[in-house]
């Protein structure tokens, strides 16, 4: 039976492009379930909901470091200088702020600040209890507005032909001086850092008003339209799925659980190097850089 269902005039005049090239994932359990369990056969015999169990981890695991599942949203940033994580969040790839080139200007994490809880004192400095007895917090910590409120550059100095990162102004004094420079803070990006516990990202002052793309890793399950397999990843999670299934069997014999965590090493390596997506005539543009003199 062949897998396309629709005709080209239905396709090209449709508005779901590209779909080809995945397969979902209750057909991929379908066909784990044909290919390996049965009489004579590497399962002989396992429940479907452990399958989709496996295959679901499966897929997060693949996830976080194999699949193309990095996502990106366009935000621009209020002037409280926090936004909040997306519905699906689970790690940031990059966040970048976006010049009036359209080019994306990576900015780094800050790593000498955070957002800790807030506690109301009164003016004997005991905490304050509501009527439940938990504790009052500040809607917004003294660190955190300290940071946001100080400029890693004086504005007034923007415009004139200053080096920044030689002579240091406000927080690059102490961290991005020639001697000893630190690279992390010799920026004028800006910085930002991810507050986990309230699920923000908290940026520096000079991003009030700034446009910037948040690129993060999902688990691929947040809905059913995410729950699809690459094609090129499809032999690898039939991989992951059978050695989950057999190591967790008691009586499945040691040689043949690590006969599949070789194969599942195998198919998972074969995923990464397909999806690289290397092609030998971009390769030997970007090679011919390599004859370049650089001077210091």
């Amino acid at each position: 039976m062949a897998l396309l269902t629709q005709t080209p005039e239905q396709y090209y005049n449709g508005s779901e492009f590209g779909g080809y090239q995945y397969i979902t994932l209750a057909d991929l359990i379908n066909n784990f379930i044909i290919a390996y369990v049965g009489d004579d056969k590497i399962i002989n015999t396992v429940k479907r909901t452990e399958v989709a169990f496996h295959a679901q981890r499966a897929l997060q695991e693949l996830s976080y470091d194999t699949l193309k599942s990095v996502k990106s949203i366009e935000l621009e940033v209020p002037p409280s200088l926090s936004i909040k994580l997306p519905q699906d969040y689970v790690n940031y790839t990059q966040i970048s702020f976006v010049d009036d080139g359209g080019l994306e200007q990576l900015v780094l994490p800050n790593r000498l600040s955070s957002t800790p809880l807030a506690p109301l004192q009164d003016e004997s400095y005991n905490f304050l209890f509501d009527i439940d007895g938990n504790l009052l917090l500040a809607a917004k910590s003294e660190t955190e507005s300290r940071w946001q409120n100080a400029t890693n550059i004086d504005s007034s100095l923007k415009d004139t032909n200053v080096n920044f990162l030689e002579e240091g102004y406000g927080f690059n004094v102490d961290y991005g001086k020639r001697y000893g420079i630190t690279p992390e803070y010799t920026t004028k990006n800006g910085a930002f850092y991810i507050d986990d516990l309230n699920g923000r990202i908290s940026f520096s002052a000079d991003f009030n008003g700034r446009i910037i793309t948040l690129k993060y890793i999902s688990d691929s399950l947040a809905t059913e339209g995410e729950m699809r397999v690459h094609k090129l990843v499809e032999e690898a999670v039939y991989k992951h799925i059978a050695y989950a299934v057999i190591s967790n069997k008691q009586e499945a014999p040691e040689y043949r659980v690590q006969r599949l965590k070789k194969e599942r090493r195998a198919a998972t390596r074969n995923a990464k190097l397909r999806l690289n997506n290397i092609k030998i005539k971009e390769l030997e543009q970007i090679m011919r850089g390599k004859s370049k003199q650089i001077k210091h």
